[in-house]
């Protein structure tokens, strides 16, 4: 039913992570292959393609769905629908930023601080166009094939450039001075495809299997056994999505509590659940909570 394209390149390896904890497995002949099949009744193809292109396929209709960055989206100008906003990326689960940076000699603290003409390397010209105009300031912007960071300031003045952490950026010995655009993965759709209902309930449905895995990650299940002359306090300590399920045990005078917890906080939460009275204390992993 549904045509989907997935990245390639630096989201590559953590979206084909993501499909497969949502049982969702990319199967491929190698990983330089651009065909790929997901045994799914609802995807009929799968291709693996460079994130830049994928917002203008997606909008053209060569593809139902697809995943890509909201800086492509812009970049582009590609007509898509987003269904959602997939909260992770190269390495984290942060979102990445397009920023504006200089050497960090270089006196500039401000977009405005820079010259007329001066020169701005990018992969993202258009987005850079825009900004710029925005602000009325004429510069020189300049397309860059890679390693923006390694050309200031012998070769540009300032860059356009996309960071995770900021880390290469400081590394390289620039600042940033201005946030052109905060971005997350996406997970977009085809407009026509989106008004074909039996289309848009495929999607609806592999969109709740992507958020429902995300939701899970660094989430345990924790269930416990508990006195009733103990059970106010252990419901007092327990973090929860909602509130606990608590379930009158069999025959005897206890109770069962369950709950979902952050695994960062399980090293502490276990001996402080003993210490109030549970016992029977039992962690177990969550692939997917769908609300």
């Amino acid at each position: 039913m549904l045509k989907l394209v997935l990245p390639k390149g630096s989201l590559e390896r953590a979206t084909l992570e993501l499909f497969d904890e949502a049982d969702l497995g990319v199967q491929r002949s190698s990983d330089v292959t651009y065909r790929a099949t997901i045994a799914d009744p609802r995807i009929d193809e799968v291709r693996i393609l460079r994130p830049q292109e994928i917002p203008r396929y997606v909008a053209e209709g060569l593809f139902d769905i697809g995943i890509t960055g909201r800086d492509w989206i812009e970049e582009t100008g590609s007509d898509v629908v987003s269904l959602c906003q997939l909260h992770y990326s190269k390495a984290t689960a942060r979102p990445v930023r397009i920023v504006v940076a200089v050497h960090a000699d270089s006196g500039v603290e401000r977009i405005e601080d820079l010259k007329r003409g001066a020169r701005v390397s990018t992969e993202f010209p258009e987005l850079t166009r825009r900004f710029f105009t925005r602000h009325g300031l004429d510069v020189d912007i300049r397309l860059s094939y890679g390693a923006t960071e390694a050309k200031v300031p012998d070769i540009v003045d300032a860059i356009v450039d996309l960071t995770e952490t900021g880390s290469a950026l400081r590394a390289a010995g620039l600042r940033i001075i201005d946030t052109i655009l905060v971005s997350f993965t996406e997970l977009i759709a085809n407009p026509a495809a989106y008004e074909d209902l039996p289309k848009r309930h495929a999607m609806s449905q592999i969109q709740s299997l992507l958020e429902g895995t995300l939701e899970a990650r660094g989430r345990v299940l924790v269930k416990l056994n508990v006195a009733e002359v103990d059970l106010d306090g252990i419901i007092e300590i327990l973090p929860a999505l909602k509130s606990p399920t608590v379930s009158k045990l069999f025959g005897e005078g206890g109770y069962a509590v369950e709950t979902v917890v952050p695994k960062s906080d399980i090293n502490t939460l276990i001996p402080a659940l003993k210490d109030h009275g549970a016992t029977d204390i039992i962690e177990l992993p969550i692939s997917k909570i769908v609300h």
